[in-house]
């Protein structure tokens, strides 16, 4: 139980419970001013200040952190462990927490004595430790410490002190931005359920969302869209790889000729010359063809042909002397011998310039050869960084094209895994839920009596198995209004702590805001009131409830709230009256 919550700070309201039931109310002046609300009073500061001391986190916007309270250390002191322990903790500090206990013998996370202050000081990941060791046997389990999702001080003890915002919307939730994991885990552990299934459920989660962002890596649209592609991906790897072989060969056998330029500009003077000599060749192919036909046209003329014309001659031109007629002969015959010895040598001239042509034909042509032979078994380093980058083209797209198909592969192999793993979990949820049926009973017949105090048609609690990991929802029949469903919330608390307590677990307290109550009926409230002080006297536990002094509550009959009222009356009259004594932006 909680015995006190007291604070360094002057003008703190120090708050002292007793056994059982505990009402804080806070009073609300009747003419006080719209800013000066019950918040002001400082009643969901008390769960708050519990959080707080408890190892709860502080982050820049915690009330502790204001300059009003940083400085001050708050404390709580309750029973832990079998002894009265006082913890406490500031917002300057919040790291450390300084505890009191006449023994620190059987803690599993010893504190430390600072020579400074003279005070046991632990930090407040080791408080953590003592905290979930002493409440909720932690360390019981050695699988416990091996799972990030396993059950910790902190996933439990918000369902014993529960606060806005988001522990008023469902009963398995503490606040809404939870992930399953976080409730199924510690529902299921405060139920006395395997909790190492929800656990193994959200490693499944964990692989599927893994597959998500491998699908979204790959730049596909939807799963099953890449998944379908993969026939396709394997044909256009094997083509790949193929082409990629061809380009390596010709990569490798590929050698850079650093003239390359000039010996194909070479090359191309060689022929263009081997072309102007075959072309002069023809010429004089043509030329003594035409001489050996002129040669052949040439003869000495016929003795008859000339005595006729001599004779033509002395008649014609009478009087004038003519040389002999052998004379005349003999000059005819040197004409035509001459003429065919002209011939001749024209002819053999072209024959030799034809040879000399084919000679330099052939030298021309054996450099050609020797050019293009180079040409052909080697390339431009231009060429070559072209055949290189188009190489390293291929590579990267048979590269992406086996990621893909890799990624295809291993998207389709996990889906079929996580759906499998799915049905096998499910399986083992529903073994334990049989195993276990007999603790579930328990649990659904405690709910179903806390409800029937409060209802003439009492709700139900419902653990289902499902592929999600199990649900534990509530059955309200009839019509469904805000204040029961945070009835529901004050039930399933209400059974979670009687369960604890019968086991020997749990915080030995629960503590509940006025903001739970605030859309209830006022029978019910009083109900709720009037049940837990029977259920706190019947389980040795200390039930801790705010309220405003103005609620109008109905009590059932002969039951007398007074009593169990706390000393300290809070109110937001003045600025003065609220838990802290000062009011803060």
């Amino acid at each position: 139980m909680i015995y006190r919550i007291y604070s360094s700070l002057p003008s703190f309201k120090q708050l002292e419970f007793g056994p059982g039931l505990n009402v804080l109310l806070a009073d609300k002046e009747s003419k006080a001013k719209s800013k000066q609300t019950r918040n002001g009073a400082g009643k969901s500061s008390t769960l708050e200040i519990i959080h707080f001391v408890c190892a709860g986190e502080c982050d820049k916007d915690s009330i502790f952190k204001m300059p009003e309270l940083a400085g001050h250390r708050f404390g709580l002191e309750f029973d832990l462990g079998g002894q009265v322990v006082r913890a406490e903790r500031s917002g300057s500090e919040p790291g450390d927490v300084i505890v009191n206990a006449s023994s620190f013998g059987d803690w599993p996370v010893k504190p430390e004595l600072s020579e400074e202050k003279q005070e046991w000081i632990l930090n407040v990941k080791s408080w953590d430790r003592v905290l979930g060791h002493f409440m909720f046997g932690l360390d019981a389990s050695a699988k416990r410490g091996q799972s990030a999702y396993a059950p910790t001080f902190r996933s439990l003890f918000p369902y014993f002190v529960r606060r806005e915002p988001g522990g008023f919307s469902k009963p398995y939730l503490y606040f809404l931005q939870s992930k399953p994991v976080q409730w199924q885990v510690a529902v299921s552990f405060l139920l006395g359920l395997d909790w190492t299934i929800p656990q193994d459920w959200q490693k499944v989660r964990d692989s599927e969302d893994s597959i998500k962002k491998l699908k979204a890596a790959v730049g596909e649209g939807d799963l099953a869209e890449v998944v379908g592609k993969k026939a396709e991906l394997r044909a256009e790897i094997a083509s790949k790889s193929k082409e990629l072989a061809k380009f390596q060969s010709r990569i490798s056998g590929f050698q850079v000729l650093p003239d390359f330029r000039e010996y194909e500009q070479r090359a191309g003077e060689l022929t263009n010359e081997l072309s102007r000599l075959s072309a002069d060749n023809t010429l004089d192919d043509e030329l003594i063809l035409d001489l050996e036909t002129a040669i052949e046209d040439e003869h000495t003329p016929q003795i008859s042909e000339l005595e006729k014309v001599y004779k033509e001659a002395g008649l014609v031109l009478p009087g004038v002397a003519l040389r002999a007629f052998n004379d005349v002969k003999l000059f005819h015959e040197s004409v035509v011998l001459n003429r065919k010895s002209y011939l001749n040598s024209e002819i053999q001239a072209a024959r030799q310039r034809i040879a000399s042509r084919e000679r330099r034909k052939a030298s021309l042509d054996a450099e050609r050869q020797a050019c293009f032979g180079l040409l052909s078994s080697h390339g431009a380093l231009e060429q070559f960084l072209k055949l290189q980058a188009e190489y390293g083209k291929k590579v990267a797209e048979l590269d992406l094209l086996q990621r893909r198909f890799a990624a295809a592969e291993q998207i389709e192999e996990g889906l079929a895994k996580a759906k499998i793993r799915r049905q096998q979990l499910l399986l083992r949820l529903q073994q334990d839920y049989s195993e276990q049926a007999d603790q579930l009973n328990k649990v659904i017949v405690t709910f179903q009596e806390i409800s029937s105090e409060l209802y003439e048609k009492p709700a139900l609690f419902t653990p289902s198995e499902t592929t999600n990991g199990p649900t534990f929802n509530v059955e309200v029949q009839g019509e469904r209004s805000p204040g029961i469903g945070h009835m529901q919330i004050y039930t399933f608390d209400m059974m979670l702590c009687q369960l604890a307590a019968s086991k020997g677990l749990g915080p030995g307290f629960l503590v509940h805001d006025s903001h739970l109550f605030d859309p209830v009926d006022s029978r019910q409230v009083g109900a709720a009131l009037a049940l837990g002080q029977r259920f706190a006297a019947a389980y040795n536990v200390q039930y801790i409830v705010t309220f405003n002094s103005d609620k109008e509550i109905e009590y059932p009959r002969g039951f007398d709230v007074t009593p169990f009222h706390v000393p300290t009356k809070l109110t937001d009259a003045t600025l003065t009256g609220g838990l802290f004594g000062i009011r803060f932006a």
